[in-house]
């Protein structure tokens, strides 16, 4: 198991893991752009998730995700798409403000919030 990550690395996890689609990896400068930083910053983000294990990560080639990569970044893009549905569909609030919203409590949110969220959406649908 890895070391917490910070919601920087959190961040660029989740920004691979949507633009890439199966059997094609994700470029520096498309997550750069994804994210809104330089592709400096990018490079030096993919060499910290490589150490860690949870990349692969070849210059100027095409990155990819680790099965332990893989992973943390479903989780932090289901809880993202979790707290948004909730904010959008059971608050009503603006998707623009749920998806920043998400993005900043996704970090820090627990396992527990989220799936009482999910129980709390389905108990609504079902009705």
């Amino acid at each position: 198991m890895t070391k917490k990550l910070s919601y920087t690395m959190e961040n660029y996890l989740e920004a691979i893991y949507e633009l890439a689609s199966p059997g094609t990896g994700a470029r520096v400068s498309d997550i750069a752009h994804r994210l809104g930083v330089t592709k400096a910053s990018t490079n030096n983000a993919m060499s910290t998730l490589a150490e860690k294990g949870l990349i692969t990560n070849e210059k100027y080639k095409e990155i990819f995700l680790t099965p332990e990569g893989l992973r943390l970044a479903e989780m932090t893009s289901k809880k993202h798409q979790v707290i948004h549905d909730f904010f959008t569909k059971i608050l009503k609030i603006d998707s623009i403000i749920a998806d920043a919203d998400a993005c900043a409590i996704e970090h820090v949110i627990s396992s527990d919030s989220i799936s009482a969220m999910e129980s709390f959406m389905n108990k609504i649908k079902s009705k």
